[in-house]
């Protein structure tokens, strides 16, 4: 058997130098049949060249020899064809070049040429100055250097180290983007052949690198991508550091190319970088934060690579995760719907570099950019998510974060941030976020920029915690939200949305357990109706009572607020000597008394003691304004409000004489007038809206009416307006029981204003003094107070003569109803003044009038 492998050996010995010395004939005569081409090589005559070399090509490459053959002739005709690359003809230059990578690519051992090649290449590609000046001839020179690392072992591409560092490096930077892609690809492919040697030089790389990385066409970026990817991971690691940013920049690339080029490429260096554990905390972010790109092919690829990092991870530290493998399988309560539970793997990859994490991202979320603020808020939930239970040693800081971001002007950063706030209450204790969550709400200056963001935080917090958990701190919880510096402090509306949405999350989350905080509940939405100036806000408020009906049981409104009036009351008289028209009480009170509908009128003694040291004349003047205001729409439904159990009655007298008749008295200054405006309004309204009875304004007209007279000779022609309907209602509803005096008392004031300036007062008054005629019963002794009524008929006649028709027409109505008073006196007085008047008409419709008297009237 030996002798016979012997045989065959030698037999194969033989054929290979017989084939041999057949190519090297071949090869001989081939070279022979060149000589003349090659000689024209060196002619001066740039056409001669060309030609020459097309001969050449077209007697080698074309003609489809052998590779033996090719070869001889490769290694004879190399140094040629390399003294061609610097021809003076582009064309020759490019002839060269292609038939150098038609040579390569066809020899059986293309590595002979590197000696010459190598050099020659570097010459032409790696100096300082770029000598070959068609973009196309380099980026055709570079694409036969990535065909000879290609086609050239790592053996024979070792020594020739330095030669590649110095073309690449000048490459990656060259000014035709082509050149830059393919330069990319021959890097990450001669990283790939000789990693044992190329590490060595590998940082030289990175700075070229870096500034191509950036460059206008996206798939110059890939490319640049890829081959940084290729240099770290091939490299000594050293200068990660130096590309990270470059990399982060780059996940905020328009073009989705690129970005799932940085994550597949940080993804590898997590599964395969040999100190990827020294770089765990620094690669970790940025594939995390692909995993919430907006293109689901990348979010996959993300997913699915760091899947195989935590499991890679999972199996190299199999021993220290024993205990963790067996008893963390299930996943906490209330764990965010629709979401998978990363990896036991992943999630300790998280909690193990979370501090280092954290920092960064406490920076990061005060970016300028807007980018980067939405990418690392995208991060902070994507940690959470992972970090679990873990949250809880990190609180402190994740909360300032949050707070931080949360006072973002873009929605995007502060959605993302509430919902990892809403994986805080998910993962930590109540026990432990409402220590620190409640001290910086009630003090938000020291723990964030905008009061507002400490309340945004909790509310999304308590949303993520379970009901039984929150139970026992319930009565906490309320008692800090209502006090005065939290719910009272500011006034500003985005605050007052993020105090109700703390409501509506207890009130949706503990239901019927939010029974022992009712009280609180209420007074917070009260105080938020009171502050807020916006409708919508005011809706939702309104909308939130009623879920507070709901939880208790309560049919209405009106049930709750009767509930917890008394308390109610008594929260507010608390400190009411403090009281200014800023106060948030005042606000409260108006809510109040306007939402408890009849309820009010159940708790009158409280309410007019309130009300009566609210306006005393010393207390502010424009919180007595805004009060009387408030007063008027009660008044105006008196039966459905103060009134609404029929016992107003009981304090008509404290209310007129201690609360309203005060404020009547003239004192000097707008603010004073302006009072006794609102007051005047608030009397109109008692007399219109049927909360006091005859009987009750007659025993109170000696002590009201002066006060009333008084007023129409205000500066302001609606306290004038107000005062003459008030006098026309009162003479309404008593004017028939009214003593003569009394009654002589009030029309001579009254008259004054039928020359006021405005005309609704003329008009008022007209009506006013009808109604006094039509008041003059039986008991009126019209023979003692004849001047009277002279005088009154008088004053009439002389507007019956007024320009205004509508005038006219007003005083005749008024001048018959006076002809039943006394029409002898009419008579004789519209007789002396007819002659006088412009026209007589109105006389003699009034006097026609009184002649249809019936003859014991007149």
């Amino acid at each position: 058997m030996l002798v016979v492998k012997l045989m065959v050996a030698m037999a194969i010995v033989k054929l290979a130098t017989n084939m041999a010395a057949t190519d090297e004939r071949a090869a001989s005569d081939v070279m022979k049949a060149l000589a003349r081409h090659l000689n024209c090589l060196n002619e001066d005559s740039k056409t001669t060249r060309r030609r020459a070399l097309e001969a050449i090509k077209k007697d080698t490459i074309d003609k489809g020899l052998s590779g033996g053959v090719l070869q001889e002739i490769f290694n004879c005709l190399l140094k040629s064809l390399l003294k061609c690359l610097s021809d003076s003809m582009e064309r020759c230059r490019e002839t060269a070049i292609h038939m150098l990578g038609d040579f390569i690519r066809c020899v059986p051992h293309p590595e002979d040429s590197l000696p010459y090649l190598m050099p020659a290449l570097a010459q032409r590609l790696g100096g300082k100055e770029i000598l070959e000046p068609a973009e196309e001839l380099r980026l055709s020179t570079v694409e036969v250097l990535t065909l000879t690392v290609e086609v050239c072992g790592s053996r024979h591409l070792a020594p020739y180290l330095d030669d590649m560092m110095k073309i690449l490096q000048r490459t990656i930077v060259d000014p035709f983007p082509d050149v830059k892609r393919e330069s990319c690809k021959c890097t990450v492919n001669f990283a790939k052949s000789i990693p044992e040697h190329f590490h060595m030089q590998a940082g030289c790389l990175v700075k070229p690198l870096m500034q191509t990385i950036s460059h206008q066409h996206s798939r110059v970026r890939v490319s640049t991508i890829e081959a940084t990817g290729a240099v770290i991971q091939y490299g000594t690691g050293k200068n990660l550091d130096d590309v990270l940013s470059h990399l982060a920049q780059r996940l905020f690339d328009d073009s989705p190319q690129v970005r799932k080029a940085v994550t597949i490429v940080v993804g590898r260096w997590l599964l395969q970088l040999p100190d990827r554990y020294s770089y765990f905390h620094k690669l970790l972010p940025l594939l995390l934060s692909s995993l919430s790109d907006d293109i689901p092919e990348i979010s996959q690829v993300a997913t699915d690579l760091w899947r195989q990092t935590g499991a890679l991870w999972e199996k190299e530290n199999e021993d220290d995760l024993k205990d963790k493998m067996d008893f963390l399988l299930t996943p906490p309560g209330l764990y965010p719907a629709g979401v998978e539970r990363p990896g036991l793997g992943c999630r300790e990859l998280v909690v193990r570099n979370l501090s280092k994490l954290l920092p960064a991202l406490a920076r990061d979320v005060a970016d300028w950019v807007v980018g980067t603020r939405v990418k690392t808020a995208q991060l902070l939930y994507t940690l959470l998510l992972h970090a679990e239970d873990h949250c809880t040693q990190h609180l402190q800081l994740l909360l300032s974060i949050l707070y931080r971001a949360c006072a973002d002007p873009e929605n995007e950063v502060v959605t993302n941030c509430l919902m990892s706030a809403k994986l805080l209450g998910t993962f930590v204790s109540p026990e432990v976020f409402l220590k620190l969550l409640l001290a910086h709400v009630k003090t938000p200056s020291s723990s964030s920029s905008s009061p507002h963001t400490p309340v945004m935080v909790l509310g999304a917090v308590l949303a993520g915690c379970s009901r039984d958990l929150l139970r026992p701190h319930l009565q906490g919880i309320a008692n800090v939200l209502v006090q005065p510096d939290v719910c009272q402090e500011y006034q500003q509306t985005v605050y007052l949305e993020h105090l109700l949405s703390c409501v509506n999350v207890l009130l949706s989350l503990c239901e019927e357990d939010c029974g022992s905080i009712s009280l609180q509940i209420l007074q917070m939405l009260i105080t938020v109706h009171s502050l807020s100036a916006e409708p919508q806000l005011t809706d939702q408020v309104e909308q939130s009572v009623l879920c507070l009906c709901r939880v208790q049981g309560q049919a209405a409104v009106t049930d709750l607020y009767r509930q917890h009036m008394a308390q109610l009351l008594q929260w507010l008289s608390a400190f009411h000597q403090t009281w200014t028209s800023y106060s948030a009480q005042r606000l409260q009170l108006q809510v109040i008394a306007t939402q408890s509908g009849p309820v009010v009128g159940e708790f009158l003694p409280q309410l007019m003691s309130l009300l009566q040291k609210c306006l005393h004349p010393d207390r502010d003047p424009e919180m007595r304004l805004h009060m009387f205001t408030m007063l008027s729409t009660l008044l105006l439904d008196a039966g459905h409000t103060l009134d609404s159990q029929g016992r107003f009655c009981e304090h008509l007298d404290g209310f007129l004489l201690e609360l309203l008749l005060p404020n009547l008295v003239w004192k000097a200054g707008r603010t004073a007038a302006a009072i006794r405006t609102s007051a005047l309004s608030c009397l109109l309204a008692l007399l219109q809206g049927g909360a006091i009875t005859p009987g009750q304004l007659l025993a109170v007209e000696e002590k009201l009416s002066p006060q009333v007279l008084s007023c129409l000779e205000e500066d302001s022609h609606l306290s004038r307006l107000l005062a003459c309907r008030s006098l026309s209602v009162v003479l309404k509803l008593i004017g028939t029981s009214l003593h003569a005096d009394a009654l002589n008392k009030i029309y001579p004031e009254v008259l004054k204003r039928l020359d006021d300036s405005s005309e609704e007062v003329r008009a008022v008054a007209l009506e006013t003094l009808g109604r006094w005629l039509a008041s003059l019963g039986k008991g009126y002794n019209t023979q003692l107070y004849c001047q009277h009524l002279e005088f009154l008929f008088q004053q009439l006649l002389l507007h019956l003569d007024d320009p205004d028709s509508r005038v006219q027409d007003t005083v005749l109505e008024v001048l018959k109803t006076g002809s039943v008073v006394h029409p002898s006196l009419l008579k004789q007085e519209v007789e002396a003044v007819r002659d006088k008047q412009r026209s007589p008409i109105y006389c003699d419709k009034l006097l026609q009038h009184i002649q249809s008297l019936p003859k014991d009237t007149a």
